[in-house]
């Protein structure tokens, strides 16, 4: 098994920043990509970002490219998410999960564990 427990959540106003942070234990060594997604209220979960543990390898969700940006601290079995410039539609609960299988995927369906998620609220 692995846990995720995800931190950084908040209340910003627009063009403000966060940074969410994943920090995962258990059998790490098992997982191969975190993957971050959020949920807004009324809305399905959707795809934010993800980055492979190994190669360090990223890719974002067009709504966030160039305004977020994920890495890893493999050392601390850890992923952050900066996110710079917030708009009030980045409002959700934003969730990490981690995934077995190689590469990595912007379907939920892909992901093995879930965290609890942290809320990120941006007001105009």
């Amino acid at each position: 098994q692995v846990q995720l427990v995800e931190s950084g959540g908040g209340s910003v106003q627009a063009g403000g920043s966060l940074r969410l942070s994943c920090a995962a234990s258990g059998r790490t060594f098992s997982t191969n990509t975190i993957g971050w997604f959020r949920q807004a209220p009324g809305k399905e979960r959707e795809f934010v970002s993800f980055i492979i543990w190994s190669t360090g390898g990223t890719y974002y969700a067009d709504s966030v490219k160039g305004r977020f940006t994920i890495s890893r601290d493999n050392a601390k079995n850890t992923v952050f998410v900066q996110m710079n410039s917030l708009k009030p539609e980045d409002t959700g609960v934003y969730y990490c999960a981690a995934a077995r299988g190689l590469g990595g995927a912007t379907s939920a369906k892909f992901y093995d564990y879930w965290g609890q998620g942290t809320q990120v609220t941006v007001s105009s």
